[in-house]
């Protein structure tokens, strides 16, 4: 009887047919419903089904649910009314809020005639819903897109379950569920406000004209500093001309923030940290806000965390630091940029052979042996059995870098690349962690020197640490090992995560944000395809 109603008369009559040749021709119940037309979906089920049809994942939600309307229906206004206000949250997260098109989707609500209308209506809204959540749990862009060196994994929530959660919970607290919990990015919503306050209450003041300052100067250079501390919060209130102890101070703290060699002294450096508009921090957070979307991991288990622009590398449990070491990581060149990207450690080998990436074998060291057979000779020539093959008895000239069939390893030695010890956390870049002979790099303040890989200025220290969890007697365990002289592999007792990260903006001790230089360029390019994509400092400039 439903299907009659449905479909009206036409059925009827169609059925009536039916039933005749039934009685004439004596048709089987199966040639029967074959002759019986299927139902014809009402014209919402029409334009929601046609609405729906590029996305195979939703349309098989909406089929799986009888297109039954969980936005435009008679019962759903709270849950409209939940999604409105949560899109109108967008730009407190840094995204753009003409990407879902709130005020569209309510004048679409408003003037709807038809069930047509009201169907890709329907579809409209759940698309909103669902780039919403995706933007807010995994961020809004593809970074692999835009820097092939941020390799993170980062995980989508399913659409369909997506669905079922708003469609079967309260839509409001759904909708908060979404927004990130971490303190990181807790934090870094509150700087966003401080500094669109900042912006419209006409920034900091006068640049800094002077390339240096220091104690004991005074003048309107010094007045500038003076100004631009205390506006950013370093310096309390004062009236001096005079860089004293106070102003002292707080270009100290100051340099402290910004990753700056720390003497208190405003050089070319830290005047020109000092100089960064507010606009330019702000780029700098709402970056980090993305970032910190594609961070799906626990900060309260104990890991490794490497902040490539911060030159450190870190073992945090708890929350708290534990131990912290400075680190040389990839040259500012394409192919030896050191990538972003989250794996575990899962041992160490002490006395480590370095296996000479192939990368560096045909471009910087084959060249040498075609020249001389008896260059590089702390390099074994070694074949695809892993035998070391004498040197006489290879034509380097007779190959290039495409076809070269021998790989180069040094082996243990004070002079390895590795140094005596490295820290694995086996994945398809190469990279991990490890000592090196080029202690002097350490010394220096922007550190990217290395082929990639994280060179650690104390590697003994950390090895200790590590091992610490599952030995009395660490580091005697680690001496005995080390002067051997032999390669050593040492498993760790449980995987250690190690999260290689690119923030230039963080939270740092009592919440203030430290900020660091864009070594890579990386954060560039990531605030140009936010800014392509809608994304303003302000409502009124971009």
């Amino acid at each position: 009887m439903t299907v009659l109603q449905w479909r009206g008369p036409g059925i009827v009559r169609a059925m009536g047919s039916a039933l005749a040749l039934g009685l004439i021709g004596g048709f089987s119940p199966m040639a029967l419903a074959e002759a019986v037309p299927a139902a014809v979906p009402t014209p919402f089920v029409q334009s929601l089904a046609a609405a729906a049809s590029a996305d195979e994942a939703v349309a098989d939600w909406y089929r799986r649910h009888g297109y039954a309307p969980i936005w435009t229906g008679e019962d759903d206004a709270p849950r409209r009314a939940a999604l409105f206000a949560a899109l109108a949250s967008a730009r407190d997260h840094g995204l753009p809020p003409a990407r879902y098109d709130a005020a569209g989707l309510k004048g679409a609500l408003a003037s709807a005639r038809t069930e047509g209308d009201r169907g890709r209506l329907e579809l409209a809204m759940t698309r909103a819903y669902l780039t919403w959540a995706h933007d807010l749990t995994s961020g809004m862009l593809e970074p692999r897109k835009i820097d092939p060196t941020i390799v993170r994994d980062i995980p989508v929530q399913d659409s369909g379950l997506l669905l079922d959660r708003i469609a079967g919970s309260d839509p409001a607290a759904v909708l908060r569920g979404l927004i990130p919990t971490s303190d990181v990015y807790v934090q870094l919503m509150k700087a966003r406000i401080g500094l669109e306050a900042q912006i419209e209450a006409g920034g900091w003041g006068p640049e800094v004209a002077a390339k240096a300052l220091g104690p004991g100067d005074s003048g309107p250079a010094v007045v500038q500093l003076r100004d631009r501390l205390i506006a950013m919060g370093y310096l309390g209130r004062s009236a001096t001309a005079e860089y004293d102890r106070p102003m002292q101070a707080a270009v100290l703290a100051f340099q402290l923030a910004h990753g700056l060699p720390a003497d208190g002294v405003a050089g070319p450096a830290t005047i020109a940290q000092v100089n960064k508009t507010p606009e330019d921090r702000l780029k700098s957070v709402i970056v980090a806000m993305e970032r910190e979307r594609w961070m799906h991991i626990d900060r309260d288990a104990r890991h490794v965390w490497v902040n490539q622009p911060d030159f450190m590398a870190k073992i945090v449990d708890q929350g708290r630091t534990v131990f912290s070491t400075r680190v040389v990581i990839g040259k500012n060149v394409p192919d030896q940029r050191s990538p972003e990207f989250s794996d575990e450690m899962e041992h160490m080998v002490i006395n480590p052979s370095w296996g000479v990436p192939r990368s560096i074998t045909v471009k910087e060291y084959l060249p040498l042996l075609q020249r001389n057979p008896n260059a590089v000779g702390h390099l074994q020539v070694i074949d695809g059995r892993g035998r070391v093959v004498s040197r006489g008895s290879v034509n380097f000239a007779a190959y290039n870098a495409r076809n070269f069939p021998f790989a180069l390893r040094q082996p243990p030695s004070d002079g390895n690349a590795l140094g005596k010890v490295k820290f694995m956390f086996p994945n398809q870049y190469n990279i991990y962690l490890h000592d090196t002979p080029s202690k002097s790099l350490f010394k220096e303040d922007l550190r990217a020197y290395s082929h990639g890989c994280i060179r650690v200025a104390d590697p003994f220290d950390l090895a200790h640490v590590l091992l610490s969890l599952q030995s009395d007697n660490a580091e005697e365990e680690f001496d005995a090992a080390l002067k051997t002289g032999n390669e050593t592999l040492v498993k760790l007792a449980a995987p250690l995560p190690v999260h290689l990260v690119y923030f230039t903006a963080y939270p740092e001790a009592k919440g203030r944000i430290g900020y660091r230089r864009d070594v890579y360029g990386r954060d560039a390019l990531l605030w140009d395809a936010l800014s392509a994509a809608g994304v303003a400092l302000t409502p009124e400039q971009g």
